[in-house]
């Protein structure tokens, strides 16, 4: 049986370096686009085809496309600031929107079977009065991240109505694990780890209640590749459901890190959201998947592989 061919954009990043390689160790053929912004060479898996390419180089994406002739994409390139996409939205908006549509043109042009994207609950749901967020619960995104991200799920309702090119849109909830980046615009699991790892006074933002859902990058991985053996098409949300405080992670990652450090909290960060957890159910009853991973088990191998 031939294997399918995927292409992952932004797979030498956190995400996608994890998807790309579960998807070698399924025998899947892989194609990697990646401009290294901010994904890393030493992610690649050398069983993959590497183009060092930006998604807003029409031409040289096109290329890849002809060469590798992509049955399935998996759409993880994105500028992934939110604090970056309030102080320029121009530039969110260049790389997120215009960058997709060069994709998904390309995707229309060369019969692409199904495009997988990275979409984000949290983002998107904005602040929310129903906890967990379920996905028909309207679209508020406050950043222009969330705008983008929205946008794009728009565009593909599009080419799917119009193109029949077929999708499905992953919702992210709050990604951790093992390649996430500790520096710059990255997830406080990330963050809080490098610092102790540094022996340096963990700050929590206001008074530590806001929560988060906390989603292990392995069922992040689970969920698409179940996305692209499946007959599914559509919105899903991507999460545990349930609520942690960052008090509660602070806590969490003392306990397993064995460093002794009490609480110190900074200032409250403007926007902030106060709650995001989101409601999978619905790809619970489409697929069967649900989040497999602990937090308690999943932080253990977060911080494992930091001080590996």
């Amino acid at each position: 049986m031939k294997s399918k061919k995927i292409l992952v954009t932004g797979g030498a990043g956190f995400i996608g370096s994890n998807l790309v390689d579960k998807l070698i160790e399924k025998n899947y053929e892989v194609a990697i686009v990646d401009n290294l912004s901010t994904g890393k060479k030493e992610n690649i898996n050398s069983k993959a085809e590497f183009y060092n390419v930006d998604i807003l180089d029409n031409e040289k994406l096109e290329r890849v496309f002809i060469k590798e002739k992509p049955e399935f994409i998996s759409h993880h390139a994105a500028q992934i600031d939110v604090r970056k996409s309030v102080s320029d939205p121009v530039f969110d908006a260049n790389i997120n929107i215009l960058g997709t549509l060069n994709l998904l043109e390309l995707a229309k042009k060369y019969n692409v079977k199904k495009t997988v994207f990275a979409s984000s609950g949290g983002a998107i749901y904005g602040e929310a009065n129903i906890v967990p967020t379920p996905e028909e619960y309207p679209a508020e995104p406050i950043s222009p991240y969330g705008v983008s991200k929205f946008s794009i799920e728009q565009y593909l309702n599009y080419y799917n109505e119009i193109f029949k090119l077929k999708f499905v849109a992953l919702r992210y909830a709050n990604v951790y694990g093992p390649r996430q980046d500790p520096l710059g615009e990255a997830g406080v699991v990330a963050i809080f780890c490098n610092k102790l790892l540094n022996n340096e006074q963990l700050i929590i933002n206001g008074d530590g209640k806001q929560t988060r859902d906390f989603v292990y990058v392995g069922d992040i991985v689970k969920a698409n590749i179940l996305s692209f053996e499946k007959n599914i098409e559509g919105i899903f949300n991507i999460g545990t459901g349930l609520e942690i405080s960052i008090n509660e992670l602070f806590d969490a990652l003392i306990k397993i890190s064995g460093i002794k450090m009490q609480k110190n909290y900074g200032q409250a960060l403007k926007g902030e959201q106060m709650r995001s957890c989101l409601n999978a159910d619905k790809i619970k009853q489409a697929l069967g998947w649900k989040a497999g991973m602990s937090l308690e088990s999943g932080l253990k191998a977060a911080w494992g592989k930091i001080i590996e």
